[in-house]
């Protein structure tokens, strides 16, 4: 996986992806991280500059059309001298954009290279976003500073999901939002601390008892916290009674 990264700040990006999974990832060549700075495509005479004033005024400065268009071609140009034909696929990270979800970073992880375009001010001239986005993505309704931390956020669930880079291939498979359900709870050593003991199950050895444990209460826990997701959850008939007891206690009185 390739990450091409439009960025007035590339270093914050680096040190987000450059350590932990994402950085080793990095070191074995999994994945590959680009950032172009879009001050180096301003126009001389702005001296690296790439804002101003909007049209119609209001607060804050926009980022100009010229050096987010002329960044994003040399990405592009970059691509085509390796025989790529396919369009690239351009990610804007916008709070106007879909939200994003466990099933937006399986399917971006399909593609062999995403560029991200960072944002910044009071946002990028629409004309460019019109010629050169294909995909408008947010990580939640609230605004930030900047779409590094929100790239670096997709870029890091996507980078999961590509083979190698968990260090045990099946490590990915349970987690929260796989199969619509949240992860079961987690123990390590020691079996007892503060009084509270870890379920005995996980202490039996018995594997098929142990998958079937974290099973239900996966369910258990979809349910009491966002139950919503059980709506697309594959249950099987076992699971749906287990689910439907779970209903019926919360059903009773106080």
């Amino acid at each position: 996986m390739k990450y091409d990264v439009l960025t007035l700040f590339p270093e914050l990006v680096e040190t987000m992806l450059g350590s932990s999974i994402t950085g080793r990832a990095m070191a074995k060549g999994l994945i590959t991280l680009e950032c172009i700075n879009m001050r180096d495509f301003a126009p001389p005479e702005r001296k690296s500059r790439v804002d101003d004033y909007p049209f119609g005024g209001g607060a804050g400065m926009v980022i100009q059309p010229e050096p987010v268009y002329e960044s994003w071609r040399f990405v592009a140009e970059q691509r085509a001298r390796t025989g790529k034909t396919s369009p690239l696929r351009t990610i804007y990270l916008t709070p106007q954009g879909r939200t994003f979800n466990q099933q937006t970073a399986i399917e971006l992880a399909q593609e062999e290279e995403l560029c991200f375009l960072c944002g910044h001010y009071e946002g990028i001239d629409e004309r460019v976003l019109e010629e050169i986005v294909t995909d408008e993505i947010s990580i939640g309704d609230y605004v930030l500073t900047g779409g590094e931390l929100p790239a670096a956020v997709v870029m890091d669930a996507i980078s999961r999901m590509v083979p190698g880079v968990l260090s045990n291939e099946h490590s990915g498979e349970d987690e929260s939002f796989m199969n619509s359900l949240l992860e079961y709870p987690q123990y390590t050593r020691p079996a007892v601390w503060h009084d509270r003991e870890v379920p005995p199950i996980l202490l039996s050895g018995h594997h098929a008892n142990v998958d079937a444990w974290r099973r239900l209460e996966s369910i258990r826990r979809t349910f009491e916290r966002r139950p919503e997701l059980l709506d697309h959850a594959e249950l099987s008939k076992k699971e749906k009674a287990f689910l439907e007891t779970l209903r019926n206690e919360d059903d009773r009185p106080g």
